[in-house]
């Protein structure tokens, strides 16, 4: 089984991947995490270095990469999904989750963490409110396209999203030879 978690910053997708993956028994991978790792720096240290364009092409190689993997839960990086093959690659054989959440509310998770500054450099030169509406704007069509469903967080608890699906995967059976919806 291969779940995938889509979405933008701050919805949950390392926290909710992460408690998913113990409770199914099956490894988890960070994308982002992925990256540093491999690279010895952080996101941030790589974008001050080298720019988005690298990182961008970093993380393209990266989803190839991964959509070997047969099983698993893979929290993606929020815009994963503007690499259009590497995306349709890697939901063959697995379930893909959009992890949703309120532009004020995602706001507030951004400005609390305190990872934000050194793991979320900023992908515009707006304002941090005017860059999520921004970028919103253009990767939800991404996406609404790529997932097999959605699952808004505001309100729950990561335990609460992990019950959710679980049972959902249950009713979809999501294995491997399912493709898509």
């Amino acid at each position: 089984m291969k779940i995938i978690l889509i979405g933008f910053r701050a919805t949950g997708k390392t926290t909710v991947g992460r408690l998913l993956a113990k409770r199914l028994g099956v490894p988890f991978l960070d994308v982002d995490q992925y990256l540093e790792e491999k690279e010895g720096q952080t996101i941030a240290e790589m974008v001050a270095k080298k720019g988005w364009p690298y990182f961008r092409t970093l993380e393209k190689k990266a989803l190839r990469e991964l959509a070997a993997l047969k099983e698993g839960v893979l929290a993606l990086g929020g815009g994963a999904v503007m690499h259009e093959e590497e995306m349709a690659l890697l939901r063959q054989n697995a379930c893909v989750v959009w992890l949703k959440a309120p532009p004020a509310l995602i706001l507030k998770r951004l400005k609390r963490d305190e990872k934000t500054a050194s793991q979320r450099p900023a992908l515009t030169d707006m304002a941090l409110a005017a860059e999520i509406e921004n970028l919103l704007e253009k990767r939800e069509p991404l996406y609404r396209r790529f997932a097999d469903w959605e699952v808004e967080t505001a309100g729950l608890t990561p335990e609460e999203i992990v019950s959710r699906l679980k049972a959902r995967l249950r009713e979809l059976r999501c294995f491997p030879g399912r493709r898509g919806r």
